[in-house]
């Protein structure tokens, strides 16, 4: 099993969203996050005050599926959230050694579908 995060622009969360239904993803974690990268912030001009915007707004997407999954989802990832500018976002991928459902006991594979 795979831990697949990534941190993308609120406005591709929605069809991200319908895509990874598509494709049976059974459960996700969404959280508004901010954060920069390459963009570092931007300065702007309010009533004649400038002012510097160092955290952009993100959402970070986090799922846990099964090894076969991950090109797939990391694909679908890619291409639903490019637009080709800076701060398009990140995906990263963690090893999961175990998921255990808490109602049930269940581990592993049968805790995630």
């Amino acid at each position: 099993m795979k831990k697949v995060e990534s941190v993308i622009r609120p406005e591709s969360f929605p069809a991200l969203r319908e895509k990874l239904d598509e494709v049976e993803v059974n459960g996700l974690t969404v959280s508004e996050v901010a954060g920069y990268g390459k963009q570092k912030g931007l300065e702007g001009v309010f009533r004649g005050t400038r002012y510097e915007i160092k955290l952009y707004p993100k959402v970070k997407v986090e799922m846990i599926v099964d090894e076969e999954q991950v090109d797939q989802i990391i694909n679908l990832i890619k291409e639903t959230c490019i637009t080709g500018e800076t701060g398009d976002g990140k995906i990263f991928i963690y090893p999961v050694e175990n998921v255990i459902r808490i109602r049930t006991g269940e581990e592993g594979k049968e805790a995630i579908i």
